[in-house]
């Protein structure tokens, strides 16, 4: 009879999974390993309860804007390899997404009572491209 080698095998199976679920129980924090079993070992009265989450204003400010006012953000780039960002009232003006940034000087030109974008350019200031800020082509 030759049962001792599945036996082990099984003996092994079982030892590591039961290993497995005292770890995560003991181990694991809230929303994490089996949540029926730690629903056993917790209480009403020291459940977690789920922080609200931030608000989330315009452009990502950290604080609501003034009435009559509009909300604006610049984010400078990193070196080369995150472009530069300009947000306006919520909608994104330049970003490397909509592929209308460069290096050098990034300008958007917006219409200062509707707030709606008239043009977008990047001056690539460093390869001389100053001629095309003058004469004004917007």
């Amino acid at each position: 009879m030759r049962l001792a080698g599945p036996l082990r095998i099984v003996a092994l199976v079982v030892t590591v999974g039961l290993t497995w679920i005292v770890a995560s129980i003991l181990l694991g924090g809230p929303g994490s390993g089996f949540p029926r079993i730690q629903q056993l070992f917790t209480s009403p009265e020291n459940s977690v309860t789920a922080e609200p989450r931030a608000r989330k204003y315009k452009c990502g400010l950290p604080q609501p804007c003034p009435e009559e006012h509009l909300a604006f953000r610049m984010v400078s780039g990193a070196a080369n390899v995150i472009g530069p960002k300009i947000c306006l009232e919520d909608k994104m003006l330049m970003s490397s997404v909509k592929d209308n940034v460069g290096r050098g000087l990034n300008i958007a030109l917006v219409n200062g009572v509707s707030g709606e974008l008239i043009e977008a350019r990047a001056f690539d200031m460093w390869a001389g491209g100053k001629w095309l800020l003058w004469p004004p082509t917007f």
